[in-house]
């Protein structure tokens, strides 16, 4: 599924295709549920994207790699 979010570093507009369901979605955004808990599936860097709109090359850019 395609989701986009506005990085909370630039304010550009992100999109990224990751391996979630409308309701994993649903879990998190309507009923908070934490995001490890709503997408065991993704990695860090996903779950960063789905919260803060951060891609992993932004992350890189402004915070140095690792």
């Amino acid at each position: 599924m395609i989701i986009y979010r506005i990085s909370d570093l630039t304010g550009e507009v992100h999109c990224m295709d990751l391996d979630v369901t409308d309701a994993q979605l649903e879990l998190y955004d309507e009923f908070g549920v934490l995001l490890q808990d709503a997408f065991p599936n993704l990695t860090a860097d996903e779950r960063e994207f789905i919260k803060t709109g951060i891609t992993p090359e932004e992350w890189d850019e402004y915070f140095g790699k690792d």
